[in-house]
């Protein structure tokens, strides 16, 4: 008996390594310490000695069930983006800039070019967000899932100087909120998603014209990294009062986040189009408007609170990023939570 009888093929996992190498060079930035295959990542900090006071940020996440919609679809090279745009989002919503990035892939069967497929979703999310994928780990569980599932988490590393920390405490009545469009549903929903549709691959492949693309093709849109459009945003002089990623929670456990004690935000629904995905989800599943905000991002995926002065120059940077933004609302003085109107 060996190891490979009870279901864990260690040939494969070498496989998979040596598949993956091509895709994670790709991602390296010149503080990276050695290569693939440590026991762990280095990377060089000595760039903090420019910070008056560096401090660490991180942020953890997975892609959720929206991972059963990659296994319908034997789609398996984007999913990854979206187990990295969850981690360096919630960075960047602070204020700071994402290092490195780590993922970990338990698998029922290491089947290694779809691990080799998965990871390199992983190191575009990593580009798209200037980050380091500095490690990982593929773990087989023989018995514990099918063999043709897996999941997908990570967490990412990223610093910021204490001075440019967001935190929201200087917001100020008659702040405007700006918000950048989603790519669609993101990562966050897809239990319900799989209520309202009939999951299957007939399903998945019907195309409807509201959306302009399958079913499928909406609801597997990786979800958008704002790291550089927040970025340009810093380097425009611009100083974001407060942010907020849009995920699990919606609006209403979302943007609260972002407010001090006496501060309030109100954002008006028709300050830009809601995607037609979510219009199609919540007709088919008879979801209620409140429900649909308090679920999904509604297709604004981030939002942050800037001074009045600061509006156009804010939209021209993001839109210099690539982004799409609208101004969908303003901070007002009362209790803190949001109101939509």
């Amino acid at each position: 008996m060996d190891y490979k009888s009870s279901g864990v093929d260690i040939e494969a996992g070498y496989e998979s390594v040596e598949l993956m190498k091509k895709f994670v060079k790709g991602t390296m930035r010149p503080e990276v310490l050695g290569g693939l295959g440590g026991f762990s990542g280095a990377f060089d900090l000595s760039a903090i000695k420019n910070m008056d006071e560096p401090v660490l940020l991180s942020g953890t996440d997975g892609c959720g069930t929206k991972v059963k919609l990659a296994f319908l679809m034997d789609k398996h090279d984007t999913i990854g983006i979206d187990a990295v745009a969850m981690c360096v989002n919630d960075v960047a919503c602070a204020g700071g800039e994402p290092l490195f990035f780590l993922d970990y892939i338990a698998c029922g069967k290491n089947i290694p070019e779809k691990i080799a497929t998965i990871v390199s979703g992983v190191a575009e999310g990593c580009k798209q967000s200037g980050c380091a994928l500095v490690g990982g780990e593929t773990a087989e569980h023989p018995g514990l899932m099918p063999e043709e599932e897996y999941d997908l988490a990570g967490f990412a590393v990223g610093i910021v100087d204490k001075k440019d920390i967001i935190t929201g405490e200087n917001l100020k009545d008659g702040d405007v909120l700006i918000g950048m469009a989603s790519t669609g549903v993101h990562s966050n929903g897809f239990s319900l998603v799989r209520k309202i549709f009939d999951m299957t691959k007939e399903s998945l492949d019907t195309y409807y014209d509201e959306l302009g693309c399958t079913l499928g093709e909406a609801l597997i849109a990786p979800t958008r990294i704002y790291v550089k459009a927040l970025k340009a945003v810093k380097d425009a002089g611009v100083r974001v009062k407060a942010c907020s990623h849009i995920t699990g929670g919606g609006f209403y456990e979302n943007i609260p986040r972002m407010l001090p004690e006496g501060k309030r935000a109100v954002v008006e629904k028709n300050s830009y189009e809601v995607p037609a995905i979510f219009k199609l989800m919540a007709k088919k599943g008879n979801v209620s408007e409140q429900m649909m905000y308090n679920t999904y991002n509604m297709g604004l995926g981030m939002i942050v609170a800037v001074d009045p002065a600061d509006v156009d120059k804010t939209m021209e940077a993001m839109r210099s990023a690539g982004d799409t933004p609208y101004v969908v609302g303003k901070i007002v003085d009362g209790e803190k939570g949001v109101d939509l109107v």
